[in-house]
């Protein structure tokens, strides 16, 4: 079985440029210009130009195809374009993906991208107002006749069981968001710039779905982020210091389903993240005792913890007090609570500001990097590494 295996892709690959758009709640754009944008700004950044791509890669959720955004950009021809699917899950994924490409020879540079008007147009946040017949929806039929139709409610169910296991109160999720909105008060890029909050804001914060408040929620934003993924060598001979993929790893769990896994043995933890957990640390040769940085996607502050926890930072039930205690410095960009809702793209742009050492929120010394996807889903992670 894959998962038990150590695969070959550790740095054969790395990602030589970031780029992004302003973050907003109403762009006044389309989500094809916002695209080019940050493609543009991503390839300025890796000191490249876009005859230089031949390859593509974003989301299923995405409005702006490969093809489209290749020729408003003016890129020549490609030779690989790639979609992947499950929301936010695919945010780490897009990486693996085009990291296999290169290393494979299929393409030379890799132009992963997501772009959307996620708060003046379509609203993941608003729930399910209508879906066409697939087998993918069977799992929601279970779900949405009883008035669980929004992300929220559905992480909730999961959030409420965690604490009745462990006897803890809604409090303990408190300290994700707090943490988060303390690195984007000094991020100039985050939309809460200059906005800390403090547990009392939390816990004063409204019911969203209970155990959620409205500051255990995720934002949504306008905006788009793009990376650049070339060989280790060819990235080297470019302005910027590469971050080296020591590892990219998919997962989904037994019993898997779009957010709605109610039916496994345990609602506790994130069973699709323990499957990336174990290919990541294998095939990276780290341990979690070896991170320098996580960022870990954060759309609800209760599966921050839980992956605190499916990654070994930490025993079960213990990932609020770890992230109370400032054991391992967490979403230093202020996370998608804090800075924007990228669907994680703007987490892996964090990661390699760590790596480079250029963070506004710069950690001393930073060289090995956690990034996670989008839980409750099938996701994705990337370990980061300085070039050494």
């Amino acid at each position: 079985m894959s998962v038990r295996a150590k695969d070959a892709l550790a740095g054969r690959a790395a990602i030589a440029g970031v780029g992004a758009t302003d973050f907003s709640k109403d762009s006044g754009r389309s989500e094809l210009r916002l695209a080019v944008e940050a493609v543009r700004a991503a390839l300025d950044d890796a000191g490249l130009t876009p005859r230089d791509v031949d390859g593509m890669v974003t989301f299923t959720m995405d409005t702006s195809p490969e093809i489209t955004v290749a020729q408003a950009c003016g890129m020549g021809e490609l030779s690989f374009f790639s979609r992947v699917h499950y929301g936010g899950g695919a945010a780490c994924a897009t990486v693996q993906q085009a990291a296999l490409a290169v290393a494979t020879g299929v393409a030379e540079v890799v132009v992963c991208y997501r772009a959307f008007n996620e708060r003046s147009g379509r609203r993941f946040g608003s729930g399910v107002q209508h879906r066409e017949p697939s087998a993918e929806g069977v799992a929601l039929g279970w779900s949405l006749p009883f008035g669980l139709l929004t992300p929220a409610s559905w992480v909730a169910m999961a959030a409420q069981r965690y604490l009745h296991t462990y006897g803890l109160t809604p409090d303990v999720f408190g300290h994700v968001a707090v943490t988060d909105r303390k690195y984007a008060a000094t991020n100039p890029a985050a939309y809460f710039h200059g906005r800390p909050i403090t547990l009392a804001d939390h816990a004063a914060s409204r019911w969203i779905v209970e155990p959620l408040r409205l500051l255990d929620c995720c934002q949504e934003t306008d905006g788009g982020q793009a990376i650049v993924v070339t060989s280790v060598e060819r990235a080297r001979d470019l302005p910027r210091p590469p971050a080296v993929i020591a590892a990219a790893a998919q997962g989904a769990g037994r019993g898997q389903e779009q957010m709605t896994s109610f039916y496994r043995d345990d609602l506790t933890g994130l069973p699709e993240m323990a499957v990336v957990a174990r290919r990541l640390w294998r095939t990276a040769g780290l341990g979690p005792g070896e991170i320098d940085v996580v960022i870990l996607y954060d759309h609800f502050t209760p599966y921050v913890v839980m992956q605190l926890e499916e990654f070994g930072f930490c025993g079960k039930g213990e990932g609020g007090g770890f992230v109370a205690e400032e054991r391992l410095p967490l979403n230093t960009h202020g996370g998608q609570l804090g800075e924007a809702y990228l669907h994680g793209m703007n987490g892996i742009a964090e990661g390699v500001r760590q790596v480079r050492g250029t963070s506004v929120n710069q950690i001393a010394g930073a060289e090995r990097v956690l990034v996670t996807a989008g839980t409750g889903v099938p996701t994705s992670g990337l370990v980061l590494t300085a070039d050494r």
